[in-house]
């Protein structure tokens, strides 16, 4: 790699994904480039089935490519297996999803607790709890999931990506299941708080919210397999 692409906390080089079907070869990435920089927010957008998802998935080392490579913070992804891709992310990446994926068994401070506990970070709890804290959720911590709203869920959930301090931080559609104004407390939560975790972690977002798009650094489009810059 060159310097600069040392420096990125996440890179795609010569991405492809192709997937066979009854009805042929499928091309969804074809020979995508992308670095992603400390520090700053990348929104994608595109059209539904585009590769968007597919493209997020890649990148946390979630998904095998099918051609080219994918770094992770200074380490080849799509070379290492599963426990080697899972002990990678760990503590280094976090996510927030459309639909929460909070454990439905766990209070809101046992689901922000656990991804702590199982990376062995000190001060777990202390943690967990100044992370539910700046969510605005200390007085809901021993609260399930199904006694929260969805925006309460996503707060959660954000409180979860961000308490091991990621290097970057992934999010796929993280407005998509709430109404406006609780999306534009959710944008500002992820934007305050991706400056407040350390020297800033990198944000990678999909989205269909302009909203959230125009309030990143870099906006990108998928189209065709591939990346394109919009101003």
């Amino acid at each position: 790699m060159s310097d600069q692409a040392a420096s990125a906390v996440s890179q795609a080089i010569g991405l492809g994904k192709h997937v066979t079907g009854p009805a042929g070869s499928l091309t969804i990435l074809a020979g995508l480039n992308l670095e992603i920089h400390a520090g700053e927010a990348v929104a994608i957008l595109g059209a539904s089935g585009s590769g968007k998802s597919t493209l997020l998935g890649l990148l946390a080392g979630l998904d095998d490519p099918t051609d080219g490579e994918v770094w992770l913070c200074g380490r080849r992804v799509d070379r290492l297996d599963e426990d080697g891709r899972a002990e990678l992310r760990a503590g280094r990446v976090g996510f927030v999803f459309q639909n929460f994926q909070l454990l439905p068994t766990l209070t809101a401070r046992e689901n922000v607790l656990l991804p702590l506990e199982l990376t062995g970070t000190p001060d777990a709890a202390r943690r967990a709890d100044e992370a539910l804290d700046r969510v605005g959720l200390s007085a809901r911590a021993g609260h399930y999931p199904r006694q929260l709203s969805g925006g309460e869920q996503q707060r959660v959930a954000i409180a979860r990506a961000y308490a091991p301090r990621p290097a970057v931080l992934f999010a796929d559609e993280p407005t998509g299941n709430l109404d406006q104004t609780t999306g534009e407390h959710i944008i500002d939560l992820l934007l305050d708080l991706r400056q407040e975790t350390g020297t800033g972690a990198a944000l990678v977002l999909v989205t269909h919210d302009p909203r959230l798009a125009e309030r990143c650094d870099r906006r990108l489009r998928m189209h065709d397999g591939r990346l394109e810059p919009l101003t």
